[in-house]
């Protein structure tokens, strides 16, 4: 009587353990992502040409565009940006990845099905799966929402950095841009 109790207990285990295997099988996979994919378009490069300077001592055109270069070199060494090179992603490496879905309550329910077993009294080893299962799966697809969540907090925050710190040096090159071209007798718009 004891073996048929003990081969019993075991074969729900199986069961428990292969059923948990066939629900893994119909988690469907992500789309493949993209190295890089920042979640709103990146802005244009204002042009250093969008500056309209005027000449207030009578300069020639040919002074004028002699000294919008030189006063635009002058303002990318002094800010660090050049409005003329195209925009790039941040360079903060590969975002974090979110969980594959479904990965977090099938990983869940297996490894509470299989400790559950393990844990139960002899003789109730299937039912001990079973609660295993449903508690894991519980806490493996809380786990999986967390990190989901994170993962999409950070890309925010990345993009939002990368998207003010442009912006703040894009206007510091405007000022310099504009401080050296009124510098040289421009009145400038």
């Amino acid at each position: 009587m004891y073996f048929g109790e003990l081969m019993m207990s075991k074969l729900c285990s199986v069961a428990v353990l292969l059923g948990s295997l066939t629900l893994a099988a119909c988690v469907d996979a992500p789309p493949p992502r993209a190295y890089y994919r920042h979640p709103r378009p990146m802005p244009v490069a204002p042009r250093f040409q969008e500056v309209i300077a005027y000449p207030a001592r009578g300069q020639s055109p040919e002074q004028l565009d002699r000294d919008k270069y030189e006063c635009h070199r002058w303002a990318t060494q002094q800010t660090g940006f050049d409005p003329a090179l195209p925009v790039s992603p941040p360079p903060s490496g590969p975002p974090a990845q979110a969980p594959i879905p479904g990965s977090g309550l099938t990983v869940g329910a297996i490894t509470g099905a299989v400790l559950g077993s393990i844990i139960a009294p002899r003789g109730s080893e299937g039912g001990g799966a079973i609660v295993g299962a449903i508690a894991g799966g519980a806490v493996g697809a809380a786990t999986e929402n967390a990190e989901r969540a994170t993962a999409e907090r950070d890309q925010a925050l990345a993009a939002s950095a990368a998207d003010g710190n442009r912006g703040d040096r894009a206007g510091a090159y405007r000022r310099a841009l504009t401080a050296c071209l009124e510098g040289r007798g421009y009145s400038v718009k």
